[in-house]
């Protein structure tokens, strides 16, 4: 039995994961204690951070599986969006079926403000971290999400 368990790998810290969800909530609640004058929620700012990533014109589909979240949730906060007037829906190009989203003018107005709220926030949370060492934590993060998509997608084609 000790040899099957032998073959993982075994960290010094074994609450890695627990750490980095610990540190992305802790970060998520920090933006959103900034942008609360604002009016914003943390469902509002990450949809519209996330959509500012992803591009105007992302489909609601898209947006909501970066998200990680289920279309109900995503259109809930994109109706809330768009009575504030800061995004737009507009029907795909080639598929009448599927929404896109687009910021309003006031919406790109809204956009500024927050982006420079979440900078500040990270650069507060980044103080007395040097470059290098923000560069190797990125190259490691990246490294697990990559590895943690292969794992997902390893599994789903197992379902087929």
């Amino acid at each position: 039995m000790s040899g099957a368990l032998g073959k993982y790998r075994k960290l010094k810290s074994p609450a890695l994961g627990w750490l980095l969800g610990r540190v992305f909530r802790l970060w998520r609640s920090a933006i959103s204690q900034s942008v609360k004058p604002m009016g914003m929620t943390e469902a509002r700012w990450s949809v519209m951070m996330n959509l500012k990533i992803l591009g105007e014109g992302t489909s609601q589909h898209r947006l909501a599986g970066e998200l990680g979240i289920e279309m109900p949730s995503l259109t809930r906060t994109v109706n809330q969006l768009v009575e504030l007037n800061l995004v737009e829906r507009r029907a795909h190009p080639s598929d009448g079926r599927c929404q896109c989203l687009w910021f309003t003018e006031t919406g790109h107005e809204c956009l500024q403000t927050l982006t420079g709220c979440v900078d500040e926030v990270r650069s507060t949370l980044t103080q007395g971290i040097s470059d290098e060492e923000l560069d190797i934590v990125f190259a490691v993060l990246k490294k697990l999400e990559h590895n943690a998509a292969n794992l997902l997608n390893k599994h789903s084609e197992g379902d087929k």
